[in-house]
């Protein structure tokens, strides 16, 4: 797969427990087809980290890469902004 045609996402670190292994929480606001209300929803992936460098509410860039593993099959990018 091509590195322009892979998928890109920004989202909040909720788990760096496992070793070169995150868990990142995606939010997305979807509109409810009947009543019009904008609901907030999140998916939650895991990603390779391969430096162990995120940390609990950093904001990272992660991409979409080969399997790497039964759940990781995106990657970190960049950390946008460590937790305060």
């Amino acid at each position: 797969m091509e590195r322009n045609l892979r998928k890109e996402r920004v989202g909040q670190v909720v788990s760096n427990k496992m070793q070169k292994s995150i868990t990142v929480t995606v939010s997305r606001k979807v509109k409810h087809p009947i009543y019009g209300k904008f609901i907030r929803k999140t998916t939650k992936f895991t990603a390779h980290d391969e430096k162990n460098e995120c940390g609990i509410g950093d904001t990272v860039r992660i991409m979409e890469t080969r399997p790497l593993s039964k759940s990781k099959r995106w990657r970190l990018v960049e950390i946008i902004e460590r937790a305060k």
